[in-house]
């Protein structure tokens, strides 16, 4: 297979056209073409009114080794590369211990799921519940109010990225090309083909809910074992060796080789870590408000007399502004026609996210508008980032009037000082429900000083995007782990001997994918170092 890249097509090209396009850049006639494989798919919109199809493509052609000899040096043409996942090893035979896998959002079920595959038998570990009972336990808030600490946004089946955009991309290094595993992973559960090739692909929330029950009963047909409702209370960690964790329910479970995968919200998790002297260390994240506009309005900036086209979709965006006090102000988690949603996991509190379903056809557009925070701002112990995130939840909580409903302003009124009395054309999506107030007093000063900063910085890439009537709704604080619970090369803790830290919880990751990558790696870690504690026990 030749792998070629930057095909260039306009957004009315047909299949005749990429052929020729395929023909063209090879130099050679159609009946040496033998096949073609879209790898990927994106789009260049820096000219609205002109608006290219990009592509990357795997083509199999007649006498391939002199052509490409005589491609040489022909740029944008290459052998194509193989990115078919490997499994580092296979289970022995009779292996009676197995690894336990706690937590089930994307750094979890992949973790299982890989060491399933390999025939390692993982016990997986969730505090909340199975996907279904946690999706009406979710809309118990949003509906009704009523929060249940142990199942909603942040804790149960899926993990938090089960209420999002579900967005499938992320900018880190890939050179073994484990993200074309979890994408190929999710199409085998019920997800469209084409994200396997789209640039920017996702599934939404109700797409996720029916493929994390298929990756489950997959992981548990390969000898598996979920059980919910199972929150670990403790670790027991003896002369630096992880040897069992301990449940809630005082239940035992021995093994030595565990997988930490909770999330970044697992706060009692972080502090019996904490406790346990677990090496861990405060980490940068950030805090701010979510932003909602007419969707059609981003469009319009974005694709100009291409908005609405189908083949587009609903426009994202990404800005970045360096405030002059010193802080970054930047988007966080688009979500074009999506809503903003009730994420808090604590009684008493008011936490903001965003999220989408596959049509993305919801009236606006949000995304976080998040100001870049370090430890140097929360100064304390490691765990003084989440007494940080607490105090603006509980703040948030009491400006939005104690009952989970969120505090909201209109732009206009927080760029002009002024608290909001009503609402204007921008109708918010967040349920509960949106109290209009004053955002001042819900996040740091400073904070509030660079996001007035760079709403109108922001309008100058996107007219409009400081309207009077779009809508800000507080406040945004998961967007990352307020913690890192470093590691070795090898996974494991810096100090605990078989604890292998993973995902958004230790800090390793940001987003669905890069914690599924990052749950692929941690499973390979554990199966050699099983396999090599066996030999070492053989031999």
């Amino acid at each position: 297979m030749l792998r070629l890249t930057e095909i260039k097509l306009p957004l009315t090209h047909s299949d005749d056209d990429l052929k020729a396009g395929i023909l063209k850049r090879l130099g050679i006639v159609a009946d040496e073409l033998v096949g073609c494989t879209i790898f990927r798919r994106g789009f260049d919109a820096r000219k609205p009114s002109a608006i290219l199809f990009v592509y990357t493509l795997d083509v199999e052609v007649k006498n391939e080794a002199s052509l490409l000899k005589q491609l040489k040096n022909v740029p944008h043409i290459s052998p194509a590369p193989d990115t078919r996942y490997h499994f580092v090893a296979q289970a022995p035979q009779g292996l009676t211990e197995r690894p336990v896998v706690i937590g089930s959002g994307p750094c979890g079920i992949f973790a299982g799921l890989i060491l399933a595959q390999m025939g390692f038998r993982p016990i997986i570990l969730e505090r909340g519940k199975a996907v279904r009972e946690r999706t009406k336990d979710t809309w118990g808030l949003w509906r009704q109010g009523k929060l249940d600490p142990e199942s909603n946004v942040q804790f149960g089946e899926g993990g938090a990225g089960t209420f999002s955009d579900g967005k499938l991309y992320s900018q880190i290094k890939d050179p073994k090309f484990y993200g074309r595993k979890v994408l190929s992973e999710f199409v085998k559960a019920g997800a469209p083909e084409e994200i396997l090739y789209v640039s920017k692909p996702h599934i939404g929330t109700f797409r996720l809910v029916g493929m994390v029950e298929k990756m489950r009963h997959t992981i548990e047909s390969l000898g598996g074992e979920f059980r919910f409702q199972s929150r670990v209370e403790d670790i027991v960690i003896e002369n630096g060796q992880v040897h069992g964790v301990v449940l809630t329910n005082g239940e035992y479970i021995s093994s030595r080789h565990v997988v930490l995968a909770v999330g970044h919200s697992a706060r009692d998790t972080f502090t019996m870590l904490h406790r346990r002297e677990v090496f861990m260390e405060a980490k940068p994240f950030s805090v701010g408000f979510r932003i909602e506009h007419p969707q059609s309005l981003i469009d319009r900036a974005r694709f100009g007399p291409n908005a609405g086209n189908p083949l587009l979709g609903a426009a994202d965006y990404k800005l970045v502004h360096h405030a002059s006090n010193g802080r970054s102000v930047y988007s966080f988690c688009m979500c074009p026609g999506g809503t903003v949603v009730a994420a808090t996991s604590e009684e008493g509190r008011v936490v903001t996210n965003g999220m989408s379903q596959y049509s993305r056809n919801e009236r606006n557009a949000n995304s976080g508008i998040v100001v870049g925070i370090t430890p140097e701002d929360y100064p304390g112990d490691v765990l003084a980032g989440i007494e940080f995130q607490r105090k603006w939840e509980a703040r948030a909580f009491e400006l939005g009037g104690k009952n989970y409903c969120a505090p909201g302003q209109r732009v206009g009124d927080f760029l002009a000082g002024r608290a909001s009395t009503a609402l204007g054309d921008v109708h918010p999506s967040y349920t509960p429900g949106v109290t209009p107030t004053d955002l001042s007093t819900a996040l740091p000063d400073y904070a509030i000083v660079a996001i007035r900063e760079a709403l109108p910085a922001f309008d100058k890439q996107i007219k409009g995007f400081a309207m009077a009537d779009a809508v800000l709704t507080g406040v945004e604080t998961r967007t990352s782990s307020p913690v890192r619970i470093k590691r070795r090369e090898n996974f494991q803790s810096m100090n605990t001997v078989g604890l292998y830290p993973g995902g958004e919880g230790a800090g390793y990751a940001g987003g669905i994918l890069s914690a599924a990558v990052d749950g692929i790696e941690v499973a390979e870690a554990v199966a050699l170092d099983m396999l090599k504690s066996v030999y070492e026990t053989v031999f």
